[in-house]
């Protein structure tokens, strides 16, 4: 069964600036710090003064101020402001304020997944500050594309990009920079899967965080590292760093944050198999993701509850939820998201046997897979191909390095071309592999099916002669045999009989009577008459009373939930056949002097337990027995699709429960 993706990666994303020794420092921020009540506070004092403000500077600022109390819980109110912030600098040239407000919109646009517009913003970004000589704002913008080309899958073009930043920056010695820079670097590394280096600089940033006291770069630092810690198999830390984090998250009221942290968790406990704890986090998720309107979050979280539903085998709500998620990335076109709820749905429908829609989900899911590959080689190579024609373009550059320029592309576009038509192969082996084994899976089910009917067939037609025997023996050679006994008593009135002769006759009408009453005991235990007449309970209930009345056993029979019973007639002479070979067992082989029956009826199942203080035996001696009344027992079950399970223990007697599916 897949894994759902709920890892989603933060990200640098504003930069706000402060005064120190009259040197301008950047501070690139991810989250807000300020706890919910003050938060609420600041926002509504912010908001009253916009009706007094004049169209300066400190507007400006007010404008981003406001934006950033409504930057993770209403980022489209946060965009609003920033816009807002962006008009008025561009209108008073306020040049700073105008870098201010695009770095703040990136930050907005992060939180709604929308990384090529965070892009954009920093492009303009680095032509502002390149246009003012800014080195330190230069430096920043370089790295924060760096970050985002890491979101967009250009690793290539994230490195280059994330050490030119990080020379320029370095430079200033500053350590709250460094430390979102460790923690930038730690997701650099995490997604070129080099999980050691990952988690040094991430155990920097977070250590460098703490020592600044910094709860917004330690919020996220400690969400990032949990990534690499859960990738690199060390749960409990990712866990413990997740918890801390989430606790975080709710102190300074980050909606976003706190989406995103509760995915992780669920991914964690999804992990672990506790699906129970994975539908609480993801639920919880949910609702922040619909409250951020971020689409992507929400889609990948239904999934991960679909799954959850599907590993509890509870197809149908599954069904539902993977339904939902497929919509969400269809109207989105999240083609990745898409495939991968194909393929949800697949298994859900597989799991529910029906082959049909799971071999359709199964191609669907393939068929967009390829198209995804086959779309990023096309781009990788259209990337390749650009940046060699923009290389082309610029001759001023020696001939032997133009030369050496274009075989380094034209290697980068066959490497990318060959790992694509691996990948590609690897796939379509895979997804051979995954058909065969889907159709050894339906062999073995069929030929499953095929043995319950024979066993059904088996049964049905054993009960049908038991049915017809008792009926020939109770009505006819009973009504013959009361016919004679009738017939000898008139005989025994009309003759003259000697002592002798007469204690010969009655001897001879006792053991007629005893000749009858064993007849009729066959027959009822062939076919009890109260089975069919007044039901399953009520002919259990005989069937004890009966044992009990000969002494060979004293039987406590207990029904619960039978009182409205309205059981299939097949079903109900299967389980009294069953409680009658267990109690037939008890009396020739465990050398009990008592027993419990007990039958319950609740839900759509059915319990069964009965249980000696017998001799016992070895449990594990069954498999070798060949004897029929343990065969019958578990083939009737196996009708049934019940489960059965049995405990001994040598003079401490026998336990058997049996439940079952109605």
């Amino acid at each position: 069964m897949q894994s759902i993706p709920v890892y989603l990666k933060c990200e640098w994303k504003k930069i706000t600036f402060t005064r120190m020794k009259n040197t301008l420092l950047a501070l690139l921020v991810f989250f807000s710090a300020f706890s919910t009540i003050a938060q609420d506070n600041k926002r509504d004092s912010l908001l009253s003064l916009i009706s007094s403000a004049k169209n300066d500077s400190s507007t400006v600022l007010l404008y981003l101020n406001i934006s950033d109390l409504y930057e993770n819980s209403q980022p489209v109110v946060a965009l609003r402001y920033c816009k807002m912030a962006e008009a008025l600098s561009q209108r008073i040239d306020f040049t700073s304020g105008e870098i201010k407000s695009l770095k703040w919109m990136a930050s907005v646009y992060y939180v709604q997944n929308h990384f090529d517009s965070a892009m954009n913003c920093y492009k303009r970004t680095l032509q502002l500050s390149s246009a003012r000589n800014d080195s330190l704002n230069i430096g920043i913008a370089l790295f924060n594309m760096g970050s985002t080309y890491r979101y967009l899958s250009e690793l290539d073009s994230a490195v280059d990009y994330c050490l030119q930043g990080y020379k320029i920056l370095e430079s200033f010695g500053s350590k709250s920079v460094l430390a979102r820079m460790s923690n930038g670097l730690q997701l650099l590394y995490y997604n070129m899967s080099n999980y050691t280096m990952a988690i040094t600089y991430g155990e920097n940033a977070v250590q460098q965080a703490r020592e600044l006291n910094d709860e917004g770069v330690l919020l996220e630092s400690l969400s990032n590292l949990s990534l690499s810690y859960k990738d690199s198999n060390q749960l409990e830390k990712s866990r413990t760093v997740l918890l801390e984090a989430l606790k975080l998250a709710d102190q300074t009221n980050n909606v976003n944050a706190k989406a995103t942290i509760l995915l992780n968790l669920g991914g964690i406990a999804q992990v672990e198999g506790n699906y129970g704890l994975l539908r609480e986090y993801l639920n919880r998720s949910l609702i922040l993701h619909q409250q951020l309107g971020a689409k992507n979050g929400e889609c990948i979280t239904l999934r991960g509850i679909a799954i959850g539903y599907l590993q509890e085998k509870k197809y149908d709500v599954a069904k539902v939820y993977a339904e939902k998620a497929l919509a969400i990335a269809d109207s989105n076109n999240y083609k990745l998201e898409k495939a991968e709820c194909l393929k949800t749905l697949s298994n859900i429908a597989y799991a529910m046997q029906n082959v049909v829609d799971g071999e359709k989900y199964f191609n669907r899911s393939n068929d967009l897979f390829t198209e995804i590959f086959k779309t990023s080689y096309l781009e990788s190579a259209a990337r390749y191909e650009k940046k060699y024609e923009a290389e082309k373009r610029d001759k001023q550059i020696k001939l032997q390095h133009a030369q050496l320029q274009k075989r380094e592309i034209l290697n980068y576009v066959l490497i990318g071309t060959i790992a694509t038509l691996l990948i590609i192969s690897f796939l379509s082996y895979r997804n051979y592999l995954q058909k065969r084994k889907l159709q050894q899976q339906r062999i073995s089910e069929l030929e499953t099916e095929k043995k319950l009917t024979a066993t059904e067939a088996v049964l049905k037609g054993e009960e049908q002669e038991r049915t017809r025997l008792a009926k020939d023996l109770h009505d006819g050679l009973g009504g013959m045999l009361s016919g004679i006994k009738y017939s000898f008593k008139t005989m025994k009135e009309n003759l003259i009989m000697t002592p002798e002769n007469h204690q010969a006759f009655e001897r001879s009408m006792d053991m007629l009577d005893s000749s009858i009453k064993e007849m009729r005991r066959v027959a009822h235990n062939m076919m009890p008459e109260s089975l069919i007449r007044f039901g399953l309970d009520t002919s259990l209930r005989d069937f004890c009373n009966d044992i009990n009345q000969s002494g060979a056993l004293q039987i406590t029979y207990q029904s619960i939930g039978f009182e409205s019973e309205k059981l299939d007639a097949t079903l109900s002479i299967t389980i009294y056949r069953i409680i009658q070979e267990l109690i037939n067992n008890t009396m020739k082989h465990a050398g009990a002097n008592t027993a419990i029956v007990q039958v319950t009826h609740e839900g759509g199942q059915i319990g069964i337990t009965v249980e000696d203080d017998g001799k016992g035996f070895d449990v594990s001696l069954l498999n070798q027995s060949k004897g029929m009344g343990w065969n019958n027992i578990q083939s009737r079950v196996d009708f049934l699709k019940g489960k059965l399970d049995i405990k001994s223990d040598s003079n401490h007697g026998t336990s058997v429960h049996i439940d079952l599916s109605v």
